[in-house]
């Protein structure tokens, strides 16, 4: 039997990143082991922590924390990052120089923990909810990075940073690209080039539960088909997508259509909504998903995953950063259609919606995705972190 061991989590406050962890956290409280979860509680983010029992060791963050305040430059991006943890490593220090952890996990821009696991001789395991690094990483994607403007600013802060607090042997890329030990909450399917990563990850693919505190949602008795519409907690302002899909969905005979719109968007400027078309700010995604037929996504990296656990056909409209990516793997793997923003029409997502959900070799795939995927998950997870506790 393991012993009972305080494990710290740190995370960064942005609901797709903290969601695809969750059931692990819960799980490792489960099993009686002190957790300590360390973010910035704004939002539904607090709420999300306390529901699995972890302890909240709060920080305040400087990553933006709205709708769309994301800046499109990749090296801006990472910056970010890098200064919310040049920001958030002394208050984390403080909060744990007394209370060191025998374990420490982190997402992969919760920087700070690793330089505490490297200051203090703890392990560390990374939590990726997106892609990890693979062979051929350095030498295609770090080279296009390194020739974008401010990159080379960016690198030499990063290993500045490193160096005055004591990391030695490691530059940037093998910092934030190589963890010691890494477990992927996506499906294989889902990673590039996935034959060649490195041994020192594991594919625990998606870590679901039944995510009781997030509500439920009954399929109603006329319901012959659903289809959730969901743009996911982000670039959530998309009232003409909206309407398109209502006019979509509305008046198809036997379909009963859930549409979230997130809290930007004013339901009236949807205009006349069928019967047919419930519309909410936020739905149970999951618990919609392990009833619906169909499911129209941004093609997040949870979404994705969501859609591939519950089997569920996708039409993917992507809005930024991987999920143009991700919506391309989906339609590689035969399970969805992509439709990008500027081409969604009533008509391109109706027809997209009756060529999925009556594809027998559609429904096949899923089936064979989704069965593999049911093996994995939280208590797969909670096994290797326990695991690896001193």
């Amino acid at each position: 039997m393991t012993r009972r061991a305080h494990i710290a989590m740190v995370g960064v406050p942005a609901v797709s990143h903290v969601l695809p962890s969750l059931e692990i956290i819960r799980e490792l409280v489960r099993r009686g082991h002190r957790v300590t979860y360390a973010n910035d509680p704004v939002g539904r983010i607090g709420e999300l922590i306390e529901s699995t029992g972890a302890e909240l060791v709060p920080f305040t963050t400087t990553l933006p924390t709205g709708d769309e305040e994301w800046s499109d430059d990749p090296i801006e991006g990472m910056d970010i990052f890098l200064d919310d943890a040049i920001n958030s490593l002394p208050v984390l220090r403080k909060a744990y120089a007394e209370d060191r952890p025998d374990l420490f996990l982190y997402d992969i821009g919760g920087y700070t923990a690793r330089v505490m696991g490297i200051e203090w001789g703890i392990p560390t395991i990374q939590l990726s909810p997106t892609y990890v690094g693979w062979a051929e990483h350095a030498d295609t994607v770090m080279v296009w990075l390194r020739e974008q403007p401010g990159a080379e600013e960016h690198f030499a802060k990063f290993d500045a940073w490193l160096v005055e607090n004591g990391v030695e042997g490691l530059d940037h890329a093998g910092f934030a690209g190589e963890p010691d030990r890494a477990l992927a909450m996506i499906p294989r399917e889902m990673q590039p080039f996935a034959d060649t990563v490195a041994d020192t990850v594991t594919f625990v693919g998606p870590c679901l539960g039944e995510r009781a505190d997030q509500g439920s949602w009954t399929r109603p008795a006329d319901a012959e088909k659903v289809v959730l519409v969901s743009l996911g907690s982000a670039y959530t302002e998309r009232p003409d997508f909206y309407r398109e899909c209502v006019k979509a969905f509305g008046d198809l005979p036997g379909w009963r259509t859930v549409l979230q719109i997130g809290e930007y968007v004013d339901p009236s400027v949807l205009g006349e909504v069928p019967d047919t078309v419930e519309v909410h700010r936020w739905v149970p995604q999951l618990d919609i998903l392990r009833q619906a037929d169909a499911f129209v996504t941004h093609a997040g990296m949870g979404g994705s995953s969501e859609g591939l656990h519950t089997g569920t056909p996708m039409i993917a409209v992507p809005q930024a950063v991987d999920q143009f990516d991700n919506a391309d793997r989906l339609q590689e793997l035969g399970v969805a259609r992509r439709i990008d923003t500027e081409a969604v029409t009533a008509e391109a997502l109706r027809d997209a919606l009756l060529d999925l959900t009556h594809d027998p070799e559609v429904a096949r795939r899923l089936a064979d995705i989704s069965g593999r995927l049911q093996r994995g998950g939280g208590p797969y997870a909670a096994d290797l972190i326990e695991a690896a506790i001193p």
